[in-house]
C-alpha cells in the first residue's frame, strides 16, 4: 500500500476512542493513522466475509431439497473420502 495512491478521510472520533487510539499508537511506537487504517481494513475484510457467508447460507436455505441442492453422488463421495482419511483410533487392550 505504500506506493498506492491514498485518499484522506476525516473521521471525527469520540474523545475516549481517540484517546485509546493514541495510547495504543504510543505503546506500539506507530502512527495512529496506520493503526486506524489497519483496523478499518480488518473490519471491511470481515464484513465482506460475513456478507459472502450470509449469501451462501441464504442460497442453501432457499434451494435445500431442490435440484440445486448438493449432488447426492458428490455428497456420498465426500463422506467416503472423509471416512477413509480420518485418523484411526487405536483399540485398547
Amino acid at each position: 500500500m505504500r506506493n498506492a495512491t491514498k485518499k484522506n478521510l476525516h473521521v471525527p472520533l469520540p474523545e475516549d476512542l481517540y484517546r485509546r487510539l493514541r495510547e495504543e499508537a504510543g505503546r506500539q511506537g506507530r502512527p495512529a493513522t496506520e493503526i486506524a487504517r489497519e483496523a478499518v481494513d480488518r473490519w471491511l475484510t470481515e464484513a465482506r466475509r460475513k456478507a459472502i457467508d450470509d449469501d451462501i447460507t441464504a442460497y442453501a436455505q432457499e434451494h435445500a431439497g431442490t435440484q440445486a441442492d448438493l449432488d447426492l453422488a458428490l455428497e456420498a463421495a465426500a463422506v467416503e473420502h472423509l471416512l477413509e482419511t480420518r485418523p484411526r483410533r487405536r483399540r485398547r487392550k
